[in-house]
């Protein structure tokens, strides 16, 4: 982990991702309210996909989902697996699954994302 001081801040926003499910921004907000500003949790969050401690990804409204690094250092991120969204009970979590991107003529790819949807192991019929 590349965090140099474990601050209170840090401490509160790293025991919400316990899980391999992904946290969006506005529930991380809601959870730490009593604890946290929204400013803070936003710094804090930057601090950790700086440090390689989080990978962020966007979903399809927009909105920005956090989830834990598994091999990543703070020069070099390795969080090329999709992500999956529920559409009925709005989970989100990481895939570990190998997707492979094909190379594309005269282009350089340094950051791609990849949002799966469709029903949860609980939702699904």
């Amino acid at each position: 982990m590349g965090i140099i001081r474990k601050t209170q801040s840090v401490e509160f926003l790293l025991a919400e991702f316990q899980s391999t499910e992904a946290l969006s921004a506005i529930e991380l907000i809601g959870r730490l309210d009593s604890k946290l500003n929204k400013t803070t949790v936003y710094r804090v969050l930057d601090k950790l996909e700086d440090d390689g401690v989080l990978h962020s990804f966007l979903d399809n409204s927009g909105i920005r989902w956090y989830a834990k690094c598994k091999s990543c250092t703070k020069s070099k991120h390795f969080d090329g697996h999709p992500h999956f969204q529920c559409l009925s009970c709005g989970k989100v979590d990481c895939l570990n699954i190998n997707v492979y991107l094909p190379e594309i003529p005269n282009r350089q790819v340094t950051v791609s994302q990849i949002l799966i949807q469709g029903n949860c192991e609980f939702c699904a019929d």
